[in-house]
């Protein structure tokens, strides 16, 4: 008995020497997502060699010795920081902290705003397509009920016959005919009513129960300042579209330079909510690996300048609308007989030809397409072999896809002389086509200072 006992006090100091070492490992900071007074004896219970303490070293012991080799430097490295440091001291800042589920609630109610601004410039197009936009010869910023009676119908119309637009264009037209352009024209007008209404709502509700940080607040109130705006750009284009041209011969039509203003604001209105909706609901880009960190680094220094061309191709599409320059040259890949039509410098000064010039407008309007096309499958070249996220690839093959779709239906839109079908197509892509930049821009955005220091050199392709 004497030796036995002997023989288990010797096991217990070796254990008790190995436990010790053990201890020093996770002070010296090998594994921090463990503190050493979790496994830390107290002075009281030390005197007592139990069977229970003894089984519970061993279990410590032997369980972080069985673990593969390379694990704890690995996976315990991604367990400690996220949580141990907190977001704002960590360089990450949630724009709504009430929690998940009130950033899903947010996140929610920004991507259906977003949405509606993707419906409000797809209506707008069929306006515009289908020549209605100046069949409102009024307007109030609250609104007006549409008119009711075959009298209110009747005293609509004759204000119409008024204008510049059915006097050289749709004189002889019926009043059949006049209630479908102002049906189009007053379903844009409310549509873009009703999206306020919906997005003021929530914002006060949002407001009330503190879900909304002081930087969301101010960035959401300025898109709906921008959002308001937009009623006012929309009647000041308008308007120029009821003045007397100043050619007899001219056809009346909005100023190409409000009909810009006018979409592009409503592109940045749409990009601002859908980055907004995103930053709330993914405030980390996706990486699992340093790699991929740097790769996402590299294809964003290509990306921010493809973003660009694709949205000063989007703004000289609106020129190329303004001026009804759809209508003109519809041919392809030449422009009539030559590559290069002639008088494309004929006004003066020489930068109106940039904005009104019908053959120069198409012009740049083929070329920024082409480049769009050329940056964005340099894009996909220059990031086949770089170490990046699955989603990054993926995102960046489906720009690719959608950008010679756009082109397609832009050839086909100037073949076929702008059908209302694929011109507003073409409209849609324009808008998807940005979309997807910005997803990609914004995935490809840098982490914060907690997700880098949790993260390993390289991604682990397999789940241990």
């Amino acid at each position: 008995m004497n030796r036995v006992a002997t023989l288990l006090l010797q096991k217990n100091k070796a254990l008790n020497s190995v436990y010790s070492n053990a201890k020093q490992f996770f002070n010296n900071g090998r594994i921090r997502a463990f503190s050493h007074q979790s496994f830390n004896l107290s002075s009281s219970s030390s005197s007592i060699a139990s069977s229970t303490s003894i089984a519970a070293r061993n279990s410590i012991i032997f369980g972080i010795g069985s673990l593969p080799k390379g694990f704890y430097t690995q996976s315990a490295r991604s367990m400690c920081t996220a949580a141990s440091i907190p977001a704002e001291k960590a360089g990450l800042k949630l724009l709504v902290t009430a929690g998940p589920r009130a950033r899903k609630m947010v996140g929610i109610w920004l991507f259906g705003s977003a949405a509606w601004v993707f419906s409000m410039v797809i209506l707008g197009g069929v306006t515009r397509l289908t020549r209605s936009g100046l069949s409102m010869t009024d307007w109030k910023f609250t609104g007006n009920l549409p008119p009711i009676t075959e009298e209110d119908w009747i005293s609509e119309f004759e204000k119409y016959q008024q204008s510049p637009e059915y006097k050289r264009i749709n004189k002889g037209m019926s009043l059949e005919d006049f209630k479908f352009i102002y049906w189009m024209e007053y379903a844009h007008r409310m549509w873009g009513r009703a999206l306020g209404i919906m997005f003021a709502l929530p914002f006060s509700y949002f407001l009330r129960k503190g879900y909304i940080t002081l930087r969301l607040g101010v960035r959401l109130s300025g898109l709906f300042a921008l959002g308001a705006g937009q009623g006012f750009i929309g009647w000041w284009m308008v308007k120029s579209g009821l003045e007397e041209p100043e050619s007899e011969y001219a056809e009346p039509r909005v100023s190409p330079y409000r009909l810009a203003a006018h979409l592009t604001s409503a592109f940045a209105i749409y990009s601002g909510l859908l980055w907004t909706a995103l930053s709330v609901v993914m405030p980390e880009p996706p990486a699992e690996s340093l790699a991929w960190v740097n790769g996402a680094a590299k294809v964003k220094r290509l990306a921010i300048p493809v973003s660009l061309i694709v949205g000063i191709t989007a703004v000289s599409g609106a020129f190329v609308a303004g001026n009804d320059a759809g209508r003109a040259y519809n041919t392809f890949p030449k422009m009539g007989d030559t590559w290069i039509p002639e008088g494309v410098l004929s006004m003066k000064p020489l930068l109106r030809n940039f904005f009104e010039n019908t053959a120069t407008v198409q012009l740049d309007h083929r070329i920024l397409a082409s480049a769009t096309l050329v940056s964005i499958c340099s894009l996909w070249w220059a990031a086949r072999k770089l170490d990046i996220h699955p989603a990054v690839k993926s995102l960046i093959g489906s720009t690719v896809g959608m950008a010679g779709l756009q082109v397609t239906i832009g050839i086909s839109t100037l073949l076929s002389y702008v059908p209302v079908s694929l011109g507003t197509a073409h409209q849609a892509g324009a808008l998807t086509l940005l979309t997807l930049m910005i997803l990609l821009t914004h995935t490809v955005r840098k982490p914060s200072l907690s997700l880098l220091r949790s993260l390993p050199p390289v991604a682990r392709n397999t789940v241990l």
